[in-house]
């Protein structure tokens, strides 16, 4: 077959940008259209920073986007810590982007399809292109033996509404991800932070995106009122 035509026959991935200043050249453009990504860490290495520029870069081109939060965790105290990055635009949340608190749900439901199915409702009524589940650990909590067969229908039905989706995964300090989650996702993303010279610094590492030539390593992460951004090439 000539090789022109073997080129032509080849899947194109369609990619979404992420928000993050420098991700998008370490990830080939951006996140695969659909897809789903975890994005790890332990707390304060910028995990709901990183899912809020996502969701905010996708209101500015016109995408709506479904911010499921597990913590039960009001809105209006999730904007009030989040108010100062010059990303957030308080008007997006209600408009372009809803916010959905799965709190309640998960503490009534231990049946993992009857929470799949109220998130799907969730989704048909919006019809996003961007998702965010903030954090997915609570469900391991909850849901136990029944974690990985949630976690596996989960991906399978938000990529087949058509949205890429972050899923944030807490991990203690000495683990790097959540292993459960890391095997059913497209792409893992770890947000880790170490102390330099008497300094925490701050560290993102692309450590899996499926069908993306992505750059490997740990790369210096900054966090300030602009949100948070990669440093390609800094280690």
């Amino acid at each position: 077959m000539d090789k022109d035509v073997q080129e032509e026959l080849k899947f194109k991935l369609h990619r979404i940008p992420t928000g993050i200043p420098g991700l998008d050249s370490m990830v080939d453009g951006g996140f695969p259209f659909p897809s789903a990504v975890m994005v790890a860490g332990s707390a304060g290495t910028g995990k709901t920073t990183f899912a809020l520029q996502f969701m905010c870069e996708g209101a500015r081109n016109g995408e709506k986007g479904l911010y499921f939060t597990t913590l039960s965790e009001p809105t209006q105290w999730m904007l009030r810590f989040s108010s100062r990055f010059e990303f957030l635009d308080p008007a997006f949340f209600g408009n372009e982007i809803e916010y959905v608190d799965l709190g309640d749900v998960i503490k009534k439901e231990k049946d993992p399809f009857a929470i799949l199915a109220f998130m799907e409702d969730k989704i048909a009524e919006t019809m996003p292109q961007r998702i965010v589940v903030d954090p997915i650990s609570v469900f391991g909590e909850r849901l136990f033996e029944d974690y990985r067969i949630f976690l596996y229908y989960l991906t399978i039905n938000l990529k087949n509404w058509q949205a890429t989706t972050i899923l944030t995964g807490e991990v203690a300090p000495s683990e790097s991800y959540p292993i459960e989650v890391s095997y059913i996702v497209d792409g893992v993303i770890i947000l880790s932070y170490e102390l330099i010279n008497d300094a925490r610094q701050k560290f993102l590492e692309v450590l899996k995106m499926r069908g993306t030539n992505h750059v490997t390593g740990r790369h210096l992460v900054a966090i300030t009122k602009d949100g948070l951004s990669v440093q390609p090439g800094l280690r």
